[in-house]
């Protein structure tokens, strides 16, 4: 039996821990009913390597940004460079980006300014915004919403496992919400509680591979197949069989990353 299509928001195909092996990786994500995997980079550096890899697999598309954890030891991304890169027609989206004040807090300021770019490329491109928030809930919701003001822009809330209240914030702001594998531990449930609160049409699941394994895969290498653990969970969050769950997704996902979409449709 064909199991239902599912996307992989959000994982890391360029990191060391899947050297050689991505072809399998790969077949093996389409066999657990994931059709559709995103590559994140998060050094722009690091884009020519990551879009290499979404040219080499036809289920692979990516996106290039600089994650906040390296904003104090990375060039300060530009909105032209930002701009450039998303003309590709597999890139389709800006970020990661966000605020890190759990181990970066001394970087705060840069944080801030590197995000406000990102925002501006995003907007600017057409493309949503992928947001990696941690221990940052106020001033994040803070710096989303005042950008709102500067002109309208889409964004997913990565991974998302912060508050409440940063939660409403980015929904009433239109914005998504992505479940990983945070989302099916067993002590999860004040996070789970904010998913089922949240509207099954602002939904996203993914991986953030290769961290983050979901039970029974919790403490091994996370990779895009198991993004179906994570989605089996999430199904039962909503009171809702996985066909459904997986279907509705595949709905969210399309309607905000429209460049993935449009290329499905063209393949």
């Amino acid at each position: 039996m064909t199991p239902p299509e599912i996307t992989d928001s959000h994982c890391h195909l360029d990191f060391p821990d899947f050297a050689d092996e991505l072809p399998d990786i790969i077949a093996r994500a389409h066999e657990a009913g994931v059709t559709r995997i995103v590559t994140i980079c998060t050094k722009l550096r690091a884009e020519p390597k990551v879009r290499a890899i979404a040219e080499a697999h036809p289920s692979v598309f990516y996106a290039a940004g600089t994650h906040p954890m390296s904003v104090a030891t990375e060039p300060m991304a530009s909105v032209d460079e930002l701009i450039a890169l998303s003309q590709h027609p597999k890139f389709v989206g800006i970020g990661e980006t966000g605020l890190d004040y759990h181990y970066t807090a001394e970087s705060a300021e840069a944080q801030k300014q590197s995000l406000r770019l990102h925002i501006t490329a995003a907007r600017a491109a057409g493309l949503p915004l992928i947001i990696h928030a941690r221990d940052a809930d106020e001033d994040m919701a803070d710096i989303l919403a005042s950008e709102m003001k500067n002109g309208a822009y889409t964004c997913a809330m990565h991974c998302f496992s912060s508050g409440p209240a940063l939660a409403r914030a980015a929904l009433d702001l239109g914005f998504y919400l992505s479940m990983s594998g945070i989302t099916a531990f067993p002590k999860s449930e004040a996070l789970r509680d904010i998913f089922a609160a949240a509207p099954l049409e602002r939904i996203l699941v993914e991986t953030d591979a290769p961290y983050l394994a979901p039970p029974p895969k919790r403490g091994k290498r996370n990779e895009p197949a198991y993004t179906a653990h994570t989605a089996r969970c999430a199904a039962e969050t909503f009171g809702i069989d996985y066909e459904t769950f997986a279907t509705q997704t595949q709905m969210n996902f399309d309607r905000l990353f429209t460049k993935a979409a449009a290329w499905d449709q063209a393949a």
